[in-house]
């Protein structure tokens, strides 16, 4: 985790997930603020390709601060409010 480069997209797309339904449209079958987002309304609001979106939403999961969840054909991510809280608390530490 150290050595991912603090990267201002991937805080951006965190931040927007505090409140999805504040930052994306609403979605067909899913509730956002219950189940998450998927990669292409992410893409849309970062305007760059569905993949780009998609690596970004890996990574974050990779490391813990999204949560994902598979309905039907598509991943939805979510943040993992505990796990950001300890990873506030291990760099307010100066870890």
């Amino acid at each position: 985790m150290l050595r991912t480069p603090v990267h201002g997209t991937r805080l951006d797309i965190l931040e927007w997930l505090k409140d999805p339904a504040a930052h994306f449209p609403a979605q067909r079958h899913v509730d956002p603020a219950e189940h998450g987002v998927h990669a292409g309304p992410v893409a849309a609001r970062l305007g760059v390709p569905r993949r780009v979106a998609e690596t970004h939403l890996g990574l974050l999961a990779g490391l813990g601060l999204l949560r994902t969840r598979r309905i039907r054909r598509r991943t939805y991510y979510r943040r993992d409010e505990v796990r950001i809280a300890e990873v506030a608390r291990m760099f307010e530490k100066g870890w």
